[in-house]
């Protein structure tokens, strides 16, 4: 059974060690050095007022993923950007499901219009995911260059919210 809850500082060494398996698997994450939980815990403080992070904990109280939004320079106040991570191998399981349920509520909370998602081209499961959450294409961005100098495509969907 999946809990979602609103994220804690205490939660932030779980995430990051999720999200730094991902890291190192490579091929989904825009992010492509390791991060540390105090990373996390700085990137939660980022515009408090305007942000939701969630974290889906299984039967055992462990973390198994997460997902935020919070505002972009890069889009309009109206609009908040997404980010959504879960174990590897736990994926399928109705873990992003349960995360995107509290963000969509918590995003129309907040006054949120709509959600941006940023997605490597060549994330297959991560474009799957925000389709069927009723994400739709709107631009994409050719040639991203990542932090270690990999170019990506990037395809950017939009759910209203």
């Amino acid at each position: 059974m999946i809990h979602v809850r609103p994220a804690m500082p205490l939660d932030t060494g779980s995430m990051a060690k999720l999200l730094n398996a991902i890291i190192e698997a490579g091929g989904t994450s825009a992010l492509v050095r390791p991060v540390t939980g105090d990373d996390l815990a700085e990137w939660m403080q980022y515009a408090p007022d305007r942000a939701a992070w969630h974290v889906a904990l299984d039967g055992s109280e462990q973390v198994v993923g997460f997902q935020w939004i919070e505002p972009s320079d890069q889009l309009p106040t109206e609009a908040a950007e997404i980010a959504t991570f879960v174990q590897i191998g736990q994926t399928g399981l109705g873990i992003g499901s349960a995360l995107f349920t509290a963000t969509a509520k918590a995003a129309k909370e907040m006054g949120y219009v709509w959600i941006r998602a940023n997605i490597r081209a060549d994330n297959i499961g991560g474009m799957t995911y925000y389709q069927s959450r009723g994400f739709r294409d709107y631009d994409v961005i050719e040639g991203y260059e990542l932090a270690d100098g990999t170019l990506v495509d990037k395809r950017l969907k939009r759910y209203d919210v």
